[in-house]
């Protein structure tokens, strides 16, 4: 995993949008990330950011687990300040 998807990996974790984060199983958002990273190039905006983000964890988990596009503002925010 490059630092990038590290970096998104542990972002993920802490925010923790769908309930995973047990204290000790750190790399449990890594394949999410792993999924993310190569689609940012698509993103021109944070706003579509969060559509990505959403749809790569509605594409994981299903739409009733990743739940409303909204719970992923803030993970957008910050993935986008890391990249731009």
């Amino acid at each position: 995993m490059d630092g990038l998807e590290a970096d998104v990996e542990a972002l993920l974790f802490r925010h923790d949008p769908i309930g995973i984060n047990f204290e000790h199983n750190t790399d449990e958002y890594g394949p999410e990330a792993r999924t993310i990273v190569p689609r940012l190039a698509e993103a021109a905006t944070e706003s579509d950011l969060r559509r990505i983000i959403h749809e790569e964890f509605t594409h994981w988990f299903s739409a009733d687990i990743a739940g409303p596009v909204d719970r992923y503002a803030e993970i957008a925010r910050e993935v986008w300040q890391l990249t731009h």
